[in-house]
């Protein structure tokens, strides 16, 4: 987020919706206010940054030549990626910050082996001297007529030489069971959407690509999703605004709360949220608040 983002948030609340902030407000609208509204601080995390690490190994694959890209090359990328990233976020050090130093070394080893695991995994789902991405690690943003902004960073894009187009997520961990497979379906299906009103084109295919069970799913979208997709999202954005005007942020308690860094300011754990920044009006009354919550 630029620092002109920074200044309307902080004077007018949220401004655009990705797909990573729409789901914190599906998981818990209190974990949307802390990321968002507060800037709550967090502790990296060994997964998140290896998801993070791993793809822009990915990414930088492709700066080869076709019959470059091999798995070798592709491993051997990972140190490099890895001290590049560590640069950038000086706080990463603290995950592997050992008092011993030996032990440090030696957890990191292994972490970087596990992401060049990760690395090698894709070499079996996918080939990439077949492939000549036409973007990579894409921002795109789109104003819905309702002036709602959708913005997100798309893996990949790939475009036939017929001009149909395929998004393509990576995904270090391992498939969902099919019942818990609409969350990253959502992410997808919002990709679509802001493709679609950017280009006026709707993606023939949307691929997830699963490193850590080597799983690939794929769907393909009709307007008919787009559509739905753009409908939930206009709800979604309808309670965040009624959050932001009114202060009323709910905490959702559920078995993700395990992982959560903000219990210690959570009222679900006996903590007590930070004092709110933005002004507020006079909630509306309990039912239009849970009669909007209630449709997203």
């Amino acid at each position: 987020m630029d620092l002109s983002t920074d200044a309307a948030v902080a004077a007018a609340g949220p401004v655009s919706l990705s797909p990573s902030r729409a789901s914190d407000f599906m998981q818990c609208p209190l974990l949307y206010r802390f990321r968002v509204i507060d800037k709550l601080p967090e502790k990296p995390s060994e997964a998140a940054t290896r998801g993070t690490l791993v793809h822009a190994v990915l990414e930088r694959l492709f700066d080869a030549p076709a019959a470059e890209r091999t798995a070798p090359r592709a491993k051997a990328l990972v140190p490099g990626q890895w001290d590049r990233l560590h640069e950038s976020k000086p706080e990463l050090a603290e995950l592997f910050a050992d008092a011993d130093e030996q032990a440090a070394g030696e957890r990191l080893a292994r972490w970087l082996g596990q992401a060049e695991e990760l690395v090698e995994k894709w070499f079996t789902l996918e080939d990439p001297s077949r492939l000549e991405p036409a973007e990579r690690e894409l921002f795109v943003e789109a104003r819905l007529e309702s002036g709602l902004r959708l913005r997100g960073i798309i893996d990949r894009v790939d475009v036939a030489p017929t001009g149909e187009v395929r998004i393509v997520d990576y995904k270090t961990g391992k498939a969902p069971r099919p019942e818990y497979s609409e969350g990253a379906l959502f992410q997808m299906t919002f990709y679509a959407l802001v493709v679609w009103r950017l280009k006026g084109v709707v993606p023939r295919r949307l691929q997830l690509v699963y490193l850590g069970s080597g799983d690939v799913i794929t769907y393909d979208p009709v307007v008919a999703d787009l559509e739905r997709v753009e409908r939930k999202l206009h709800a979604l954005w309808d309670a965040i605004r009624l959050a932001t005007e009114t202060g009323d942020w709910r905490p959702r308690p559920s078995k993700l709360c395990g992982w959560c860094d903000h219990q210690a300011v959570c009222p679900e754990f006996g903590g007590t949220p930070p004092p709110y920044p933005l002004p507020v009006r006079a909630p509306e009354s309990q039912g239009d608040v849970q009669g909007r919550m209630g449709a997203v």
